[in-house]
């Protein structure tokens, strides 16, 4: 096949965060059996050896500028992007990273007959599908979370930016997510939780549940226990359910596990730590590492991973790949989302805490037990090498974009 890929976020290396190894790893599987190009956005802090790196994986590499960030501008834009927003369906995010000159390329692809498929790595890109694409060629939206249920989650859990917006968003959300679905002729989710949420706006379309994966070359199985009291985060420090876990977690848990472990050191790492993480460095115990060249080498000295989601909706990389390496994990709900990792019918391997007292009770447990880490080391690594690979994901991707289930 010939198959266009869209992606407006640059996905390579695939340790920029969720959305980038997503597209990245299926990008791979895909390009080894069909002839792919990819359509992507480059921002400032690409390197040309990045671009030159990410050219090796694809047959042809489309990159286009990505327009100035419209976020910051004054009270009278924000009102234009809003009436928009109210008019034409699409919200500020998607409209924010919208390229014409990528459109155009998009358009000029497919009409000359050059893809067979198109793929939209992420649901922000559905803006340059046209409806009538889907007459000429399979149209496939890879939603990595819906953007309904992620805002309807914000302001339930209180962690909102902005909750007078949000409120007033929510249902020009809905209508958006019911009416960009109806463009394509499949549907990808990571989750069978967003699948329900999808299918809810869409009860004729095609959705497949592609959960994420873990490269187990990058993240290799832990030869030792280091014991001690170290705990670790990872990933994007921009991203807002991200910031709010490990704000959470550092404001309300820590301090309650240091009374009882006073050594207890807490590891945040993952690339463009925002003013409120990087504050968090001055706290006792905490470090905040930002991008490092090997997140597994870090997983790998850490006693206990911790992910303490509050919001985010679909699999969770960060988890994956803490239980690949061997790292036993210490989760909130969200963090666990699409996975059985304490039903009676599986081995134990995940711990579960949503409420500071609950993370308290699970960390100090491991704290204690070498034979508990131990069990949750290998029950999560051997989960992810049955049901989590790379490999799977990108026969089940390649599967719908040939019109099979």
């Amino acid at each position: 096949m010939n198959i266009l890929m869209l992606s407006s976020t640059f996905p390579y290396p695939p340790t920029r965060g969720g959305t980038q190894v997503r597209t990245f790893n299926l990008l791979k599987y895909l390009s080894q059996r069909h002839t792919v190009t990819l359509a992507t956005q480059r921002e400032g802090d690409v390197t040309d050896a990045e671009v030159a790196g990410l050219r090796d994986y694809v047959d042809h590499l489309a990159i286009f500028e990505r327009p100035p960030d419209s976020r910051t501008t004054g009270i009278l834009k924000k009102i234009q992007r809003f009436g928009r927003f109210l008019q034409q369906g699409t919200p500020p995010s998607v409209l924010n990273r919208y390229s014409v000159e990528m459109q155009t390329w998009v358009d000029n692809w497919v009409e000359a007959g050059k893809c067979d498929v198109i793929t939209c790595e992420h649901s922000v890109n559905e803006i340059y599908v046209r409806s009538h694409f889907q007459k000429q060629l399979k149209t496939i939206v890879n939603i990595h979370s819906s953007v309904y249920a992620s805002c309807q989650n914000q302001l339930a859990t209180g962690i909102s930016e902005n909750s007078l917006r949000d409120k007033i968003n929510l249902p020009l959300l809905r209508r958006y997510e019911q009416n960009y679905c109806a463009k394509f002729s499949a549907i990808v989710a990571t989750t069978e939780e967003d699948k329900i949420q999808l299918q809810e706006f869409n009860p004729n379309s095609e959705i497949t549940v592609i959960p994420n994966g873990v490269d187990l070359v990058s993240f290799p199985y832990r030869t030792t226990d280091p014991g001690g009291h170290r705990l670790i985060f990872i990933g994007a420090m921009d991203n807002l359910a991200n910031i709010d876990a490990v704000c959470f977690f550092s404001n309300e848990v820590l301090p309650e596990i240091q009374k009882l472990y006073p050594d207890t050191t807490f590891d945040i790492v993952g690339s463009h730590p925002v003013a409120e993480v990087l504050a968090l460095d001055k706290k006792p115990g905490i470090n905040v590492l930002g991008r490092v060249p090997s997140m597994a080498e870090y997983l790998h000295q850490a006693t206990i991973c911790v992910v303490p989601m509050r919001t985010g909706f679909g699999i969770k990389n960060k988890t994956l790949e803490a239980m690949a390496a061997g790292i036993p994990v210490v989760a909130s709900d969200r963090g666990l989302e699409g996975l059985a990792v304490d039903v009676a019918s599986h081995p134990l391997r995940a711990l579960r805490a949503n409420q500071p007292a609950e993370y308290v009770t699970a960390i100090s447990q491991l704290f204690n037990s070498p034979h508990l880490r131990s069990e949750l080391s290998h029950n999560g690594r051997q989960l992810v090498e049955t049901e989590f690979t790379w490999d799977m994901a990108g026969k089940s991707y390649e599967q719908v974009c040939l019109g099979r289930e």
